[in-house]
């Protein structure tokens, strides 16, 4: 696939980028293109921020004229000469700067934290292209994992009232309490309001269901649209259905929806029925255990995830007496004796 360069990523891309309605190939173009430059990671944001603020269409309509202006000028280039060239060039390059200071301008009277004129503040852009979790070590000390095809932006250091850093994606959070510093994560759908706790939250533009599991602490999540407010505790996750609107809460196991972070599967007084379905849920097989298999037996400890859910079972094995057999996507499991 040929790879498009900053030119061809147009307006139009991204706002399908940010409406969630964007192909994967679309969303893989403009992933790459966000790595290119740290300057087009900021571009993007910024319309991010005033597609929130519902401006989003008059902001189009702003880099239509510009493009229109644009196309004008590269045909008076044609007609003059060398030194008129330039002249003309500067001029378009300093229209061109105008118009992102005064995009700085509003979302800087409207108080967001990244377009301060504390060097300090700088805006810091992460973004995680490989298949393992990338970790990141924030001004304060805390800690965050990102997922593959996550962004996370953060400033140089938390001067502000609250800690606070935008991501889009999926990543898993330690964060280093401060009772006098509430740390907020804000995301596409979900917005989580923590002191310091860990969770793993998940906002990913091209699911219809955005995410928040607490693991330790507490936290407060928040829908950006007025879905309501939830404060959770340890074992509950926030679910935001985008298409209905609904803000629910499920008690599940959290630390399952973070193995991703170091591939690391956690049991904890779990019999072999839990088991079974952990494995489900992760390598899309169907386990189906022996009638005279004993349930009332549990087991803690961590099985560490691999390609194949083969190796997984040898390693179950060692702990656990059974025996299985393996018959494409399904498995049969029966007590070893059998």
């Amino acid at each position: 696939m040929k790879e498009k360069t900053m030119k061809e990523i147009d307006d139009n891309m991204l706002r399908k980028f940010i409406t969630g309605e964007c192909s994967e190939q679309e969303y893989a173009e403009i992933n790459h293109w966000i790595n290119e430059k740290e300057e087009n990671a900021r571009a993007l944001f910024e319309m991010e921020e005033i597609y929130q603020l519902g401006k989003f269409d008059s902001y189009l309509d702003t880099k239509r004229m510009d493009r229109a202006e644009r196309r004008l000028f590269q045909q008076i280039e044609k007609e003059e000469a060398t030194i008129k060239k330039k002249q003309i060039h500067i001029k378009r390059w300093m229209q061109y700067a105008a118009s992102i200071a005064a995009i700085m301008v509003i979302v800087s009277g409207l108080g967001y934290w990244f377009h301060t004129t504390n060097p300090a503040n700088d805006l810091i852009v992460e973004t995680n292209t490989e298949n393992t979790a990338k970790e990141i070590i924030l001004p304060d000390g805390s800690k965050v994992w990102i997922n593959n095809a996550t962004t996370l932006r953060y400033p140089r250091a938390f001067t502000n009232k609250e800690r606070q850093v935008y991501m889009e994606g999926e990543a898993y959070f330690e964060v280093a309490k401060n009772a006098e510093k509430p740390f907020i994560v804000h995301g596409e759908a979900l917005t989580v309001k923590v002191l310091g706790t860990i969770f793993n939250m998940k906002n990913d533009l091209l699911q219809n269901v955005a995410e928040a599991s607490l693991i330790e602490g507490e936290i407060e999540v928040r829908g950006n649209n007025s879905e309501g407010m939830i404060t959770l505790s340890p074992g509950q996750r926030a679910e935001l259905n985008r298409n209905n609107g609904k803000l629910t809460v499920k008690q599940v196991d959290t630390k399952l929806d973070a193995v991703w972070r170091n591939e690391l599967i956690p049991f904890e007084q779990a019999n072999i029925l839990s088991i079974a379905k952990t494995l489900e849920r992760f390598y899309q097989v169907k386990i189906t255990l022996s009638p005279d298999i004993r349930l009332d037996i549990t087991y803690s400890g961590v099985l560490k995830r691999k390609s194949a859910i083969e190796s997984v079972l040898k390693s179950l094995k060692n702990s656990i007496p059974i025996n299985y057999r393996i018959d494409g996507n399904n498995i049969f499991i029966s007590p070893e004796n059998d």
